[in-house]
């Protein structure tokens, strides 16, 4: 008897490309793939209606919408990774020679508070830098995801009429987070940033996670065999691709390609799958989603995950 046909929301991109073609399958269900552009959307539309069966998902809105009770959890497949250094924009005029001189200033966050390039960004301020991230006010061109989340006083909207690149280009904003500013007088805060990122990843394993893979709980519960099904799933159309990684196949490399291709020169696998592999990076940013507000609780890294894939690896 032929397994469930699931709705899944996955971007196409090196490492899903062989599921989106069909060369990888489920054993215990198949792929119904629903195209979202943007991804973000699917997000949104995932937490706020629990629309789909299987979705990627920002990992920060993931571990805010469980704190919410959303009736999704997640496997330890993690889709996208990033370094964050380079998110950072300052306005030159604004008077801001190191990181630490945005305390008591404005910076602008793209979209809501709890997106994920904000957190981890804000977390290499605080962490390499010595930033006391609730003495900046943190403006936001967007909402949250997750509708209940309240965030910290410190955080505003823009107001009404104004635009982020704007405001960052004009120094009503000293600095702003995960935009693009063509302008004079707007430059990187953290210069060399890639070379940074590696850096830390060199000294202490900083390799963020943007993206994992969530499932309803109603399927989990009944298909006991189902989160185990799609970990090792993706896991087999990643390792395939890492392959052509190593093996110099890639036959026009994206800048997110020749990023992979430094990081597997230092760990070995750009795209680690599962828990243990991931554990000082899940535990950094889980401290960070507290110490910024994101969630108001501890959690341990286990109860993120299904069950029945915390030991597996891929």
């Amino acid at each position: 008897m032929p397994g469930p046909k699931l709705t899944t929301v996955t971007r196409t991109q090196g490492n899903n490309q062989a599921l989106k073609d069909g060369t990888v399958t489920p054993k215990t269900f198949d792929f119904e793939f629903v195209e979202v552009e943007p991804l973000i959307a699917a997000f949104r539309r995932m937490v706020r209606g629990n629309e789909f069966d299987i979705c990627e998902m920002a990992i920060t809105t993931y571990i805010c919408a469980k704190e919410h009770g959303k009736p999704m959890t997640a496997v330890p497949v993690f889709l996208v990774r990033a370094f964050h250094h380079g998110a950072i924009l300052v306005n030159t005029k604004a008077g801001i020679a190191t990181p630490k001189d945005l305390e008591g200033k404005r910076v602008g966050v793209n979209r809501g508070y709890t997106v994920t390039t904000g957190v981890w960004a804000r977390g290499v301020l605080q962490q390499e830098y010595g930033v006391d991230l609730s003495k900046i006010t943190w403006v936001l061109s967007g909402d949250e995801h997750v509708a209940e989340y309240k965030a910290p006083a410190y955080v505003v909207p823009i107001e009404p009429g104004k635009k982020m690149d704007e405001m960052l280009a004009s120094g009503e904003l000293a600095a702003a987070i995960g935009i693009e500013v063509d302008h004079p007088d707007v430059k990187p805060l953290i210069p060399n940033a890639l070379e940074a990122g590696l850096d830390a990843l060199r000294r202490h394993g900083h390799y963020p996670i943007n993206h994992t893979i969530v499932i309803k709980d109603e399927l989990i519960a009944k298909h006991p065999d189902l989160a185990a099904d799609v970990f090792n799933t993706f896991a087999e159309a990643k390792r395939r691709y890492v392959a052509h990684l190593e093996a110099g196949q890639i036959e026009k490399p994206t800048g997110v390609d020749k990023v992979h291709q430094r990081v597997l020169e230092i760990t070995g696998d750009p795209l680690p799958y599962g828990i243990e592999p991931n554990r000082t990076v899940l535990e950094e940013l889980i401290g960070h989603a507290r110490t910024q507000g994101i969630i108001t609780r501890p959690v341990s890294v286990e109860s993120l995950f299904v069950p029945g894939t915390h030991d597996l690896v891929g």
